[in-house]
């Protein structure tokens, strides 16, 4: 049982966050317009994450995002984001990000200074229940050849 467990942990965790090519950049303007602004993430939620850790963006463990805080800015399409749980290692970058037709949210972490242009690597969560004070992004991850939700949810500050 311990050998499955750790090996679920080490296939999600070289799997977690994947980068993916996307094929469609029209843009959602009115889905960008609900969410521009200042946000926090509140949950991190999954099956099995009692068991399993998950690197989301390659950044950090994923509970390390509950409590980070995101800035979307949609009339250009950047923002920020910041680590702030006092468990974890601070991380604060600047991203770009849009929302395509097909309501993925496609993300790129930048190192200072680094231009967006020059990133070739990307994230692509889908994005689903926007309301005025809530959104949340979802990720596909595999656990155990099962194709599983990693869902961050956000709130607005």
């Amino acid at each position: 049982m311990k050998k499955i467990i750790l090996l679920l942990s080490i296939s999600v965790f070289m799997f977690g966050c994947k980068s993916q090519s996307v094929t469609n950049a029209k843009v959602d303007n009115k889905t960008e317009r609900v969410i521009k602004g200042n946000w926090s993430i509140s949950s991190v939620s999954y099956p099995g994450s009692e068991y399993i850790k998950v690197n989301s963006f390659d950044i950090a463990d994923s509970k390390c995002f509950v409590g980070s805080t995101w800035k979307f800015v949609s009339n250009n399409n950047k923002g920020s984001m910041a680590l702030t749980n006092a468990s974890c290692s601070t991380f604060v970058s600047d991203i770009t990000w849009f929302i395509n037709k097909e309501g993925q949210f496609v993300m790129k972490v930048l190192s200072a200074g680094e231009k967006a242009k020059k990133v070739r690597d990307g994230y692509v969560l889908n994005v689903a229940n926007v309301t005025e004070t809530s959104f949340q992004l979802l990720d596909k991850i595999d656990v155990g050849g099962k194709m599983t939700n990693v869902t961050y949810q956000f709130q607005k500050n």
